[in-house]
Order: C-alpha cells, then structure tokens, then sequence
C-alpha cells in the first residue's frame, strides 16, 4: 500500500508554498572539540542560517568515525539531553499514555515543549556507535533474532534523544511513531522525534559546500533530470519492495515534470551511461560507488539529492572513492543518506515517501527524511542541510523570478512547465508549438533537445533529426552532448543515413576521447563502415575491438 498516492502528489504541490519556513532558531548546532574543521562548519552554518549562538554545542569526543557505547552515551547522548534542558530548550514533564488492548495506561517522562525540532551534527562528530557485547538489556517480544543488535547510526539514535527518559531499549530497531505522516508539524521532539542531520563528508570545505549548494537551490529552485536505477525485481521476490519505492519515486518525478530515466535491468548504470544535469538520483545495489559517479566529472547540479540504497552506503563518509555517500559528497550532491551497518532492506528509508514529502508536499529535507524512516536507533545517516527547502515555491512564481533576472535557469523552468503538462494531458502538438514559439528555445540546448524529442514522439524523424542537431551547436553541458550525439547516431541510421552516422560517431569519439563506451563506438563504426565499403576503416575498427 503506498504511503503517498501518486494521485495526490499535484495537489500537495499546490498546497506546499502554504506551510511555513523552518528558520535557524529551530536548530541546535553540535560540533566535536577534537576536531580541526569541526567548529568552523558550525559558525559558517550558524550565520548562513541565523543559529543563535547560544544554540551552538562543542562536545569533546573521538575524532574517529566510530564511537564506543559508552562514549556515545557520556560525551554527546546525556551532555546534550542535559543542556537541551538547562538552557530551556525543551521542558520534560510526565505523561500519561492511554491504555490499549495491549497494556495499561503508564506515566512517562518525555519533552513536552519545546523550542527547537533539528539538530546538525558538523564535520567530525563521530557517524557510528559500535557494537557493545556486554549490553544485557531485556528482550524486544517478538523481534527477529538479526535485528537484535545494538549498534546504530550516531543521527538515528539521537534521533529518539526526546524519549531519554522513558527507558528505551537499545536491543534492535525502534519502530518511528512518524512515519509515514503528512503533517510536517508532527515531526517535533514533544511527538518523540528530533530531526538529525549532519554536515559533513569527505573534508570540512566539502561540509560547507552543503550549505551553500543548500541555500541558492532554495533562492533558485532545483533543476535538471531526475534518474532512477531499480533492478527489475519480480512482485514475488522478497527485494521487490526497494525497487517498488525506486518505481515509485520515479513516478513522483515524472508526474511533478521532471525528465526522469527508468532503468529497470538488474546491472546498475554503466560508466558509458551519459548522465547529465543531475538532479536526483536514486538506485541499488553496489557495494562501492560506480558507473557514472566513478568517473572524474559527475554533473550534479545546484541542490542535487542522490542515493544509493545499500547495506553499507554510509559505512564511512571521509572517504571520496569508498561506499556511496562520501564520493558523492565530494562529487558535488548536496544531501544523501546512507547506511552505517546492516539495516535489512525494510529498515532503509522508503525513497518514495521521501520524495513525496520534500518535491510535491515542500518538507524540509530533515522533516522528509525522517517521515520516510520505518525506525529509528537503527542504521540511516542523514546528511545535508535540514532546513533545505527548494520546492518552497509555486513554479509559475520562481519562473517569472529566473526569467526577470535572465537566469539561465529559466530554460529548465520552462522545459519542466512542458513535462508538467504533457503529463497532465497536454497534446504533443501543442507544447512542441510552444517551445517552437518561446524565444527562450532559439539559444537553449536543453529546450531545443526537449522540442527534438516531441517531434521524435509525434513520428517526424527528419525534423527531430534535424533539431537534435541544432541542439548539438547550442553548447550543452559534456554528458548532455554525449548523450544527443548517442540518439543522433541511432536515428540517422534508422533513416538509412549512413554516412552522417558515422561522421557524428567519429565526431564524439574527437570531443569526448575519454569517453567510457568509446568500444560500443568503435563496434558501431565498424559496422557502419561495412556497410560504407571503406575497407582500411574496416581494418581500423577491427584492430580496435580485438
């Protein structure tokens, strides 16, 4: 059953610029006094966010990515319980549970006010508590013998900090009261939750780049083409559940106008996959960053989001070659999650429920990222900037801005007011009229490639031919020319127009020589030069793919 029905999604559009802006006096800022770098991503946050300062906490811990039990407890669990209290932050009282069929009524002493919902864990606060084998505590009735471990994410156990005294047990998962909801003010500690993230990654400069990134993809919107990478996992297969959130999500994407790939084969996107102007990225299942994100240049975009859903995405984030996260991070994304140890498929954030709550109802990154989470005191990281907010605005609104300021953003607003309503009903014919018309296509290689593909769709090969070649002299980004000299080649060869098949082959293989599906070229000149009849290009191209 899906959380978030696709159906409601443009509603929740509409109705996203009506919910109110989370602002910095929401946050606590915690930095690890250990840690060169640490503090200053706490300050630069702070004024970038208007923190005030006496919500900025320096705790004295390791500088290594794990953390024993105990020190998670002593060092930053209590001290930080302690001076949320003091400083008035929050308020505990007792409460009293309703009884249900399950158990009496009971007390409990939790927050019941208070004046901030985020805390942001910067660069060099430890990302993992380790297993701790002397940890007796009851048994969870009912819990599956795998899941009765008490390691976890350092975000996803303070995630619960506003239910420290109510005797939480740290012998598996905690099923999260909140998921799922549709009502950012629930995500609040006075409903058990507080909203974790962390600004870090591979270095602190990176750290502060999340925040930058952040806040003009919030002035600016997000924009660019949304990828999605499932596995093709039948409905029978206990896997299919990851990739019905991936299906799902891509649906989200295509329904709010985004361009978005669906690659439904078990591999995972290949490096010669010409991923351009990325802005969201969901897929599985690789142990270590590949495909696309391995090669030197990513083109992530301003405000990117990506992830990889694997058990160990997140088991470090300092690394910009290892796992997922950290190479992604240094890639140039803007916020991801991950996995510090072995969640199990069900324990990963549902990526659908994510998308939902941030693209179409305008969460913060923080509050979508936890309403998408089944549990808590478990595995997932949160990483980025949580008050993060770029659909905060309607798109006719934020298109006119682009358009008064001559941002050459303009064109994505424009080309994702196209896909908007080609997938609301709108004729072929009529948006490819509109962009024939919009002055903004004459110098616009993303719109120019969007009217090749309408006219490719409404069946007139020769004008989408011709245009996919005017977009091709229109500067477009590296992958972007790639991929239009890719779809170029098929259709002149599906035309039987053999020569400028291979002219535009040779020509991408001069542009781009470090091209990674540079041997699908040169098996795709060799049978083109066959059929030409150029026998030393043949003896070329035969040598090549040997």
């Amino acid at each position: 059953m899906r959380l978030f029905p696709i159906r409601l999604v443009l509603l929740s559009a509409v109705l996203a610029p009506l919910l109110a802006r989370a602002g910095g006096d929401e946050v606590v800022l915690i930095y690890n006094k250990r840690m060169p770098g640490s503090r200053s991503v706490a300050e630069y946050y702070a004024k970038a966010r208007e923190v005030p300062q006496k919500q900025i906490y320096g705790f004295a811990m390791t500088t290594n990515e794990v953390m024993s039990r105990e020190e998670f407890r002593d060092n930053l669990q209590l001290p930080l319980a302690h001076r949320l209290d003091s400083d008035g932050l929050w308020r505990f009282a007792f409460v009293t549970t309703r009884a249900t069929n399950d158990g009496p009524a009971s007390m409990q002493y939790r927050v019941v006010a208070s004046r901030i919902r985020y805390a942001v864990l910067c660069y060099g606060i430890p990302l993992k508590i380790a297993p701790d084998p002397g940890l007796n505590e009851p048994l969870t009735e009912g819990m599956k013998p795998e899941l009765r471990r008490n390691e976890a994410a350092v975000d996803s156990e303070l995630a619960w900090l506003p239910m420290i005294k109510t005797g939480v047990s740290l012998d598996g998962p905690m099923q999260n009261w909140i998921y799922g909801t549709t009502n950012a003010a629930l995500l609040n500690p006075t409903n058990g939750i507080l909203l974790v993230a962390r600004l870090d990654g591979p270095g602190a400069d990176i750290a502060k780049g999340l925040v930058d990134k952040a806040l003009a993809a919030e002035r600016d919107g997000l924009w660019g083409r949304a990828y999605f990478d499932a596995r093709g996992f039948p409905k029978t297969d206990s896997y299919y559940l990851g990739d019905e959130w991936i299906h799902e999500g891509a649906e989200i994407c295509s329904e709010l106008g985004f361009e978005t790939t669906l690659d439904d084969k078990p591999e995972t996107f290949p490096a010669s996959f010409p991923m351009s102007q990325i802005a969201i990225y969901c897929g599985w299942y690789d142990g270590n960053v590949s495909g696309p994100f391995a090669l030197p240049r990513v083109e992530f975009m301003p405000g990117a989001f990506a992830y990889h859903l694997h058990s160990f995405s997140a088991e470090t984030i300092r690394s910009v070659d290892q796992r997922w996260c950290g190479p992604l991070l240094a890639k140039g994304t803007t916020c991801t999650m991950g996995c510090v140890y072995e969640p199990y498929l069900s324990g990963t954030p549902n990526i659908a429920a994510f998308l939902a709550r941030w693209m179409a109802s305008s969460f913060t990154f923080g509050e979508a990222a936890w309403a998408a989470q089944p549990v808590l005191s478990w595995q997932t990281t949160v990483i980025g900037d949580p008050l993060y907010r770029p659909f905060g605005q309607p798109l006719q609104l934020l298109y006119a801005q682009l358009e008064r300021r001559h941002s050459p953003l303009s064109e994505w607003a424009c080309q994702r007011v196209v896909d908007l309503a080609l997938a609301h009903g709108a004729s072929i014919f009529r948006m490819a009229i509109y962009l024939e018309n919009n002055n903004a296509t004459t110098n616009s290689a993303v719109l120019t490639e969007k009217l090749a593909d309408l006219y490719e769709r409404e069946g007139k090969p020769s004008s989408a031919i011709e245009t996919y070649q005017r977009a091709l002299s229109l500067s477009p980004s590296p992958e972007q020319r790639i991929r239009l000299q890719l779809m170029l080649g098929d259709k002149l060869e599906a035309q039987d127009r053999d020569q400028e098949a291979y002219d535009d082959y040779q020509q991408l293989l001069q542009e781009s020589p470090d091209y990674p599906g540079r041997m699908i070229i040169y098996q795709k000149l060799l049978s083109l030069a066959r059929k030409l009849n150029k026998p030393d290009e043949v003896a070329r191209y035969e040598a090549l793919t040997k």
